[in-house]
């Protein structure tokens, strides 16, 4: 949502209640809504449903907002979180709405330098930034907000500003297993005094089965990429899970839905929203957040199609479901544990099931090649984009690791490096063909 939108005009006093800096935040509308304008506004052939998911965007810092507001005024709560192992289903189940908080803008970095040092993690100095320059609407639209331990950036920007935290284990024993279950409980506690109200059996049951509804119809909707002309962009279908972690979970359902059917329809007839071919790409690595989308819009309009995401805004976060099978809450409980210990987060050594699942969709999707995309000081996914290289050696798929930040000063140098790997990648596909004797 620009400034000059009539609609803005509709939330500029209730972002002047929240105390917001409304010069800087209009500054940051306007920035945000010329990325969009040029990046996924600019593509043709999108599905017609995702004008509900461009809406969603531009409704993080308006509609959005106000519904949290409303939420509240009836005696909700929300909490802000900054990672995908935060338990949804607990905290819904509490009637709290948790919000996710990870800044995707590079508008917003250098308003974290008055407390965090320059090289650091960008998502952690975008995210603060936000909150320092006063155009976070959530600043103060929650109760608290909850870190977790993935990264010591993240950690020590806990301690700093007095924020708990999840443990989140970095092995995955049954001693990390144990300590993960008492974690999730811990929360599931901390839920239950934040609501004023113990967590039934039936209202955790009810939001476990709605938030796999919401993994299932991502799985369904990224499933239409492993067409040999997928009716939805790398581009589009990132926006879309993008945009699954902060709508209302019920609006979210209902769009996605509606974007299904339209994809169903364009795969009968063969529609793709790809204006040429091109390599097959898979991208892994670090998250892409809301507002942030540079690799997959330069790897598109570079010739690449990126048919599969292997991060934290991709499979990583609805390929697993929780058990629906349990029955009191205690095991309940563990299912959902369970299901968040599963998550391959480059936190975690030995991190064998990441190469796995990795060697896995590669084959699912057909790609021809990886793009490893990472975030800079993301020293998880940097280091690791090495040993997954080593595991996937054999499969004979050249790979691509591009080391960013938030900012679009480095756009056209990293054009230049996808060109060439597009190149090194159909030089490839020409070889295994001629080879396979086609």
């Amino acid at each position: 949502m620009s400034a000059s939108d009539p609609a803005a005009l509709t939330y500029r006093r209730m972002w002047a209640d929240l105390g917001m800096n409304l010069e800087l935040h209009d500054q940051m509308l306007e920035a945000i809504e010329r990325v969009h304008r040029t990046t996924h506004l600019a593509r043709r052939n999108r599905p017609l449903a995702m004008s509900e998911f461009d809406a969603a965007l531009h409704g993080a810092h308006g509609s959005r907002v106000a519904e949290i507001i409303e939420h509240r005024r009836r005696g909700g709560k929300s909490i802000g979180t900054f990672c995908i192992y935060v338990p949804d289903e607990i905290a819904l189940a509490a009637g709290v709405i948790p919000m996710p908080l990870c800044g995707g803008t590079g508008w917003s970095v250098d308003y974290a330098d008055k407390m965090f040092p320059r090289d650091i993690c960008p998502l952690v100095r975008s995210t603060f930034g936000l909150a320092f320059s006063g155009t976070c609407p959530y600043k103060t639209l929650k109760e608290f907000a909850l870190g977790e331990t993935t990264c010591d950036a993240k950690k020590k920007a806990w301690d700093l500003l007095g924020f708990p935290s999840l443990e989140v284990p970095q092995k995955k024993t049954d001693i990390d297993r144990e300590l993960w279950r008492s974690e999730v409980r811990r929360f599931a506690r901390e839920m239950e005094k934040l609501a004023g109200r113990p967590i039934e059996k039936e209202a955790l049951a009810r939001s476990v089965r709605k938030v796999n509804d919401r993994r299932r119809v991502l799985q369904r909707i990224n499933g239409y990429r492993m067409l040999a002309e997928p009716p939805i962009s790398g581009l589009d279908a990132l926006l879309v899970s993008q945009t699954a972690l902060s709508m209302d979970i019920d609006a979210f359902l209902a769009a996605a839905g509606r974007l299904e059917k339209e994809l169903e329809s364009r795969a009968v007839k063969g529609v793709s929203a790809y204006e040429k071919p091109g390599p097959r790409i898979l991208y892994a690595g670090s998250p892409s957040p809301l507002g942030y989308s540079k690799l997959h819009y330069v790897a598109e309009t570079s010739g690449l199609r990126i048919v599969a995401d292997e991060s934290c805004t991709g499979s990583r976060y609805y390929r697993d479901l929780v058990d629906e099978g349990s029955g009191d809450l205690d095991s309940m409980y563990d299912a959902i544990a369970d299901r968040y210990f599963a998550i391959d987060c480059a936190c975690f050594s030995p991190n064998s099931e990441r190469f796995d699942n990795v060697r896995r969709m590669a084959g699912e999707f057909g790609v021809s090649g990886i793009l490893h995309g990472v975030l800079q000081y993301c020293h998880g996914y940097d280091i690791e984009s090495r040993a997954l290289d080593k595991a996937i050696a054999d499969l004979s798929i050249p790979s691509l690791k591009i080391v960013t930040d938030y900012s679009e000063q480095d756009i056209e140098q990293i054009r230049v490096r996808i060109e060439t790997f597009r190149e090194l990648v159909e030089h490839g596909e020409k070889r295994q063909t001629a080879g396979s004797g086609v």
